[in-house]
């Protein structure tokens, strides 16, 4: 049974997010990725199927190695889908501001 990975249930976690930072300016071999952190290959190569499954990764076969690219379609739609939420905070943090550089405190 494969059931659809939730995209933003992988983003949580901070390896895939190190792996998704360091996939964004080339593509990569497994090894490579894994070749970045102190975990064993077989939890990176856990981490990079995740991010396959959920469409961050894009995978291109070279001959026997396997490269991994960053989806930057994908990526735009979530960041799309986010920015609401982000325009949302902002505008409270800035109203927050606003009240904190106006406070005076009593004596």
């Amino acid at each position: 049974m494969n059931l659809r990975r939730d995209v933003f249930q992988a983003i949580a976690d901070p390896t895939r997010r190190a792996i998704l930072l360091l996939v964004t300016s080339q593509s990569m071999t497994a090894g490579t990725i894994a070749s970045n952190f102190l975990t064993a290959r077989p939890t990176v190569s856990k981490h990079l199927q995740i991010l396959t499954e959920c469409e961050l990764l894009e995978q291109t076969q070279n001959g026997r190695e396997v490269y991994y690219s960053l989806n930057a379609t994908k990526m735009k739609k979530i960041a799309e889908f986010i920015e609401p939420f982000r325009k949302l905070w902002d505008d409270r943090f800035n109203k927050l501001e606003t009240i904190m550089k106006n406070y005076k405190p009593k004596k």
